[in-house]
């Protein structure tokens, strides 16, 4: 053992100087966040991203989107309150998701019966619908397009009707406005 203590210092030192540094660790590391987050941006594939919306029905809409300003601070606009939120892969992108109660006799959430609707933020919506079709999905109506995005609605199993947005957030951020945070 005696004999093998003045080799461990050498040799531990010796690993070290052979091993990545931190700085080497850390260049690696952020390589290799690059070429990912190179690779997500680059996806295209049609697929759900994540939430745009939750709809509602309510009795008042006003009162309850002043309800939910006064008490829960929420910034309140004529259509509920716009969520800002950042794109993971990109984080000086702003999105939006938009939170609105609509009065009980409308007919935008037709043919579901349901008392709620949730958009979701998609990309590739022309391939998604296709493929939804493909799958027998209900397509409700056709893709229509605005400055902020494309729009369809289809039907899950359960009869709720689900919007799909593939968004254009800069039309919203450069409207500006109050958002809630």
């Amino acid at each position: 053992m005696k004999n093998f203590l003045p080799l461990l210092f050498p040799m531990s030192l010796l690993m070290a100087c052979s091993s990545p540094t931190i700085e080497e660790n850390t260049k690696t590391e952020t390589q290799n966040n690059i070429t990912e987050s190179t690779k997500i941006m680059k996806d295209n594939t049609p697929k759900v991203t994540g939430i745009g919306g939750v709809f509602f029905h309510t009795k008042n809409p006003k009162e309850t989107r002043e309800w939910y300003g006064k008490h829960l601070g929420l910034a309140i606009n004529e259509y509920g309150s716009s969520f800002e939120t950042r794109n993971t892969n990109n984080p000086d992108e702003i999105n939006y998701t938009q939170w609105s109660p609509f009065a009980e006799d409308t007919e935008y959430f037709e043919p579901s019966e349901k008392e709620f609707m949730i958009n979701y933020r998609v990309q590739n919506i022309e391939a998604l619908v296709e493929k939804l079709r493909d799958s027998g999905v209900t397509i409700v109506d056709s893709i229509e397009e605005y400055e902020y995005g494309k729009f369809v609605h289809i039907m899950d199993n359960d009869g709720n009707k689900l919007e799909l947005w593939e968004p254009v957030d800069k039309v919203f951020t450069e409207m500006g406005g109050e958002t809630t945070k």
